[in-house]
């Protein structure tokens, strides 16, 4: 029982971090429509700014967490203006190759930069962070990624509800053409949406450099986890996001803990086949409908 109760706090833990990755996923595709296939070199671009700051500049840890916020919120803008706006109006394939091929050159340039060693963070969580529930224990890294994750969905999801930015980017999600017709910038809330997926990703990156240290191939493998989570869930639902993290994160920790962690690493790209064979539009995704 006591290792059954182990397995699913680190599987919830393990979801909530991919379901925050996969929400800056989502948000680019509700606004946009766009698959960014760059998703997993944007995890690794957050957790090596995290490292610069905090190692090579050695900097105070809340500083260094500021700054890469920040850092990756403007990198958001930048790369939406140079690289994806001239695309608007474009055939979405083109917009989509554009993000593949953003991918392999921040890869590149961060291998040229960093290489391919493992890097890791200094030990800056508190021990007090640990919890210890009689055989159950949940390490400081996990309980700081409930935190961060429960923080940060419960930010976003007041952001999309009740700020005007994110009433904006819901109605271009729902309609473009009626959003346009109304006077809301689309352009801007495109750059909106960029950024911000920037800033969710530079997040988990972080988080994810702290539990398996920092390199550049596993963390832009770990990208690709988001596509059975948002598979899952619904590409256009955040809700469906986070359910169809936790649900990952569960199976994967479970299949792990009692079958085979070779198994482990494939079992979410099952799910993602049996989803897509089953259900494509996920749990919560919309069903579209064309009439001849």
């Amino acid at each position: 029982m006591d290792f059954f109760l182990q397995l699913l706090v680190n599987g919830i833990s393990l979801g909530l971090l991919y379901a925050l990755s996969a929400l800056g996923f989502v948000m680019i595709f509700k606004s946009s429509s766009v698959l960014n296939l760059a998703h997993g070199e944007l995890l690794a671009i957050g957790a090596f700014l995290f490292l610069v700051f905090s190692t090579w500049a050695r900097l105070p840890i809340i500083l260094a967490f500021g700054l890469t916020l920040v850092g990756t919120f403007a990198l958001g803008f930048v790369v939406e203006r140079l690289f994806l706006r001239p695309l608007i109006g474009e055939n979405l394939i083109e917009v989509i190759m554009m993000t593949l091929g953003l991918g392999i050159m921040f890869r590149g340039l961060l291998l040229f930069i960093f290489g391919g060693d493992i890097h890791s963070y200094p030990d800056f969580l508190p021990k007090s962070l640990t919890i210890q529930w009689g055989a159950v224990q949940i390490p400081s890294v996990n309980v700081a990624t409930f935190i961060i994750g429960i923080l940060f969905l419960v930010i976003f999801g007041f952001f999309f509800k009740y700020s005007s930015q994110g009433i904006y980017m819901r109605s271009v999600a729902d309609n473009q053409p009626a959003a346009l017709s109304l006077g809301v910038h689309v352009r801007r809330v495109f750059a909106l949406s960029w950024a911000i997926a920037f800033i969710v990703a530079a997040m988990s990156g972080i988080v994810l450099g702290i539990i398996n240290g920092i390199n550049v191939h596993e963390l832009s493998a770990i990208g690709l986890k988001v596509f059975p989570v948002v598979i899952l869930g619904g590409l256009d639902s955040i809700g469906g996001a986070i359910l169809g993290g936790i649900i990952i994160g569960l199976i994967e920790t479970f299949t792990g803990g009692y079958f085979s962690t070779a198994l482990k690493e494939i079992i979410p790209y099952i799910v993602l086949i049996f989803i897509l064979m089953v259900k494509p539009y996920g749990l919560f995704g919309l069903v579209e409908i064309e009439r001849v």
